[in-house]
């Protein structure tokens, strides 16, 4: 009786010592480094720093009492601030080129199985982390900032300080990006057969709960923030089953196929 061939490992060969790892590693890292430096250049110059705060500024600016302003109770906010600003939109813009560099040092170790699945992975949570801020500062902070002006008596005058307001915006930003990447989470969990789909559909009712707890725990405590927050993630959630059992369909190793009965 002639023996099966042994299918051949297409990453055989295909390894590198470890020094070459590391400069790799680093020429990888470099470059992402430069292209965050460059985006940062180009925003220097146009639109500027203080321009970038303006427009980071501007949905609160938007409900401030007539004549009110934003304040800088350190000397060197009016700086520093604006300076943060302009890094932090460098980074989201080269985001896509930092991400691809992660991709190009990892795929070289990657079956064919597994780039199907890590690669729609990358491209989809960058995706859906800039679906979240965009959703933060077009649609809840002006909802949010409305709100809590509706409440402030006659005898306050608003006057937001500058660096407060940064710590806010990257909280918010931060909560809200993460919070749209329930979906990948989802994915990853079902695919890894960490949690099957049918366990996944059975947990909606703990996950609604989590979402609004974690709602509450991360935005300000006003309804509205935290309603624009949870209603998503149990959206999201469910876009995360749907999507799940499509993508474990599509991503399956050879080996894992069913064997036809003989």
């Amino acid at each position: 009786m002639s023996e099966q061939p042994t299918p051949q490992d297409e990453l055989a060969g295909t390894e590198q010592p470890f020094v070459e790892h590391l400069m790799e590693l680093r020429d990888r890292l470099m470059r992402a480094i430069v292209a965050v430096g460059l985006v940062a250049a180009v925003l220097f110059f146009w639109p500027g720093p203080g321009r970038l705060y303006d427009l980071m500024a501007a949905p609160l600016v938007a409900h401030l009492p007539q004549g009110a302003t934003m304040i800088a109770t350190s000397v060197i906010s009016p700086f520093m601030v604006p300076l943060k600003i302009l890094l932090l939109a460098a980074f989201l813009i080269a985001l896509p080129f930092v991400l691809y560099q992660v991709w190009a040092f990892v795929a070289p170790g990657l079956y064919s199985h597994e780039k199907r699945l890590v690669l729609p992975l990358v491209v989809s949570s960058t995706l859906l982390f800039f679906l979240g801020v965009a959703f933060c500062y077009f649609f809840v902070f002006g909802q949010v900032f409305s709100f809590i002006q509706s409440f402030a008596p006659k005898s306050i005058t608003a006057a937001p300080d500058i660096e407060a307001y940064l710590g806010f915006v990257m909280t918010m930003f931060l909560a809200f990006g993460l919070a749209f990447e329930v979906p990948i989470a989802v994915v990853v969990l079902a695919r890894l057969e960490v949690v099957s789909v049918d366990k996944l559909k059975s947990f909606r009712g703990y996950f609604i709960v989590a979402a609004f707890i974690i709602a509450a725990i991360v935005t300000p405590p006003d309804v509205v923030s935290q309603l624009a927050l949870a209603i998503p993630m149990c959206l999201l959630y469910e876009l995360g089953i749907w999507a799940a059992q499509l993508f474990i369909r599509h991503t399956k190793a050879p080996g894992d196929a069913p064997e036809s009965a003989g």
